[in-house]
């Protein structure tokens, strides 16, 4: 016990001090996250409302598949991308392969279909009057999306929200695709694992306290948005 107490205030000093390489590697996480989301927000968001409106065959199987995706495992991903981006692989000239641009796309490819699902699953709930008027105006399925956008904006900040915080605490694809450079890749979750496994617990251990307080901040910044679509 005594152990864990001197690693915990070693870890809150190194986090008071404001230590570099602590404060470098969550800023290295939360601009990759940040990234990674606006890249497949915006994606993600707009097909999820076409797809929503659009009446098409398969549109439960896409869903089904996207619940499917949801699920899969970080080190998939990771696997997939390594051999796509790798010097043998079909993008290997891009050379992208340890470089943050790697991690964004792994991290992208984790959370689009997160967010996809719950935009689809938002519209799907929200109030039939909204998709039936734009219908009887004569919008398209492209002509609803921004009106859509603005009725259901808080619905779709939580998916935002929501994904970035799957994609800050993303491991095993950032490992894979970013090899954990120091001062390039290393993000806080693979510090974590890399400083832990060298012996040094308290860089781990602080690394893991500010992990957390980005968690609790998401999650607050959940609780904070209306249940509801403004009516």
């Amino acid at each position: 016990m005594s152990y864990f107490s001197e690693a915990l205030a070693a870890a809150f000093r190194l986090i008071i001090q404001f230590d570099r390489d602590i404060f470098f590697i969550v800023w290295t996480s939360l601009k990759i996250a940040f990234v990674a989301t606006v890249s497949a927000g915006i994606g993600a968001i707009l097909l999820g409302i076409l797809a929503t409106v659009s009446d098409f065959h398969g549109k439960r199987i896409l869903q089904h598949l996207l619940n499917t995706l949801s699920a899969m495992p970080t080190v998939m991903i990771g696997l997939i991308l390594y051999g796509l981006l790798n010097r043998r692989g079909p993008f290997g000239d891009l050379e992208l392969l340890y470089t943050q641009t790697a991690v964004i796309i792994g991290e992208a490819c984790l959370i689009f279909p997160i967010i996809m699902n719950m935009t689809m699953v938002g519209v799907q709930s929200a109030d039939r009057r909204l998709v039936n008027t734009l219908k009887m105006l004569g919008a398209g399925p492209i002509d609803q999306i921004f009106p859509i956008i603005s009725e259901l904006r808080f619905i779709l900040l939580t998916a935002i929200i929501t994904g970035f915080g799957r994609a800050i605490g993303e491991v095993g694809a950032a490992m894979m695709l970013g090899g954990n450079i120091q001062g390039s890749t290393r993000t806080i979750t693979t510090a974590i694992a890399l400083e832990t496994g060298k012996g040094d617990f308290e860089m781990g251990l602080a690394l893991g306290i500010l992990l957390l307080s980005i968690a609790f901040c998401i999650n607050l910044a959940l609780q904070m948005l209306p249940a509801k679509p403004d009516t």
